[in-house]
């Protein structure tokens, strides 16, 4: 009778055990999705620690490769909300591919952690060459930042080889002299269409949009022979003259990372390229004059037919990618560049491989009216010039 009493005992707690859910079945487990995260701050700077880069992609990756990301401001300070762990946190300029560093941080809940500016200076990946001008040392803006340039020759230029050990080659005002290399044009303009098709960028400054359209040490009309980039896509005439042009920054991205929209520029040379037409589609206006005329212009849609694949750069040895990413609760789009093995990952969460616009495979190419005059201050021109080096 002891052992049955003890038996319905038994049963009967079985019972009022059983009349309650299993707290961890998924149909009572409260799920918490809240990502923990805090805040990395810091100041981002060129090489040597000398000009602070506002205008710079700050972010890094969750477990599960949602993009946290921020820029930096025009004085090159940011704050990035992170999720919680042990991260790598990226910074860049332009799509990434020419200038950007790493750095690890772990990042606490509801805690700040300052990077220090030894950990911020954003480092060249890119090898740059140029080409020396009369009337410009683009040279010494890379210079002033910390970074490196090698000189080259337009008979480099006409060297394939040469040319394609670089990701960016800077063409001064006034280094065509056509006159004495008019010989050497033919293959210039085919190897600078190869270069910039398979990933190149190019900056050239007022009269050098000779080597762009055609012409001699300048252009004086529409479609003059010679150059690569297609006659309908851009104009230029040596018709500007000398004195103060105020001017507008017309891009938000650029103006954003200057901390202003107008300036003067002083065009103080007796003649100057006058950007008369172009094509709107192939080129987007970063500044332009009170009149609504585009005084530094960039495209990176550059394509030929016929043109060889042909490595460039640091293109073959890189373990970078360039992406295009939807930010999370947003429809901004941006261009980055990311380690090769996110890329897989990336892709399955909507990124595409390539930049965001432009040619899948095409460098940029940046023209401005105006330049850094050998002699003289340039003034806020020069912030711009920084620009365009740490964007290309």
């Amino acid at each position: 009778m002891k052992k049955l009493n003890l038996f319905f005992i038994f049963i009967i707690l079985f019972s009022l055990g059983s009349c309650h859910s299993d707290p961890s079945s998924p149909t009572e487990a409260t799920v918490d999705n809240t990502v923990k995260t805090g805040k990395i701050t810091g100041k981002v700077m060129s090489q040597n620690g000398a000009k602070a880069i506002g205008g710079a992609s700050v972010f890094t990756f969750d477990d599960k490769y949602k993009i946290y990301y921020t820029t930096s401001d025009a004085d090159g300070n940011f704050t990035l909300d992170a999720p919680v762990g042990n991260h790598t946190i990226h910074i860049q300029t332009g799509n990434g591919s020419n200038f950007r560093t790493e750095v690890a941080a772990t990042v606490k809940n509801n805690e700040t952690l300052t990077l220090d500016l030894s950990q911020t200076k954003l480092n060249q990946v890119a090898k740059i060459a140029y080409v020396k001008g009369s009337y410009d040392k683009i040279e010494d803006i890379i210079l002033s930042l910390g970074y490196t340039a090698t000189e080259i020759t337009n008979n480099d230029l006409t060297n394939l080889n040469t040319i394609a050990q670089y990701d960016i080659i800077f063409l001064n005002c006034g280094s065509r002299k056509y006159s004495t290399n008019q010989a050497l044009f033919p293959a210039i303009d085919a190897n600078l269409a190869i270069f910039v098709a398979n990933g190149g960028s190019i900056y050239a400054s007022d009269w050098d949009v000779s080597y762009l359209v055609g012409g001699t040490d300048n252009t004086s009309s529409c479609a003059p022979a010679g150059g690569f980039v297609p006659d309908s896509k851009l104009c230029s005439t040596n018709t500007g003259n000398s004195g103060i042009v105020p001017a507008v920054v017309s891009n938000a991205g650029l103006s954003s990372a200057l901390g202003f929209n107008n300036l003067n520029i002083d065009f103080d040379l007796g003649s100057w390229q006058k950007i008369t037409n172009y094509d709107p589609s192939y080129w987007e206006v970063l500044v332009k004059d009170g009149a609504n005329q585009a005084l530094m212009l960039r495209t990176n849609h550059f394509t030929a037919t016929g043109i060889p694949v042909t490595p460039i750069g640091n293109a073959p040895n890189t373990t970078f990618v360039t992406v295009c990413i939807t930010i999370p609760g947003s429809s901004i789009q941006i261009t980055i560049s990311v380690p090769q093995t996110l890329v897989p990952y990336l892709v399955a969460l909507g990124a595409t491989v390539g930049p965001c616009s432009g040619s899948s495979n095409s460098g940029y190419i940046y023209y401005t009216s105006f330049h850094n005059h050998a002699a003289g201050n340039i003034g806020n021109a020069a912030v711009i010039l920084q620009y365009v080096i740490l964007n290309l």
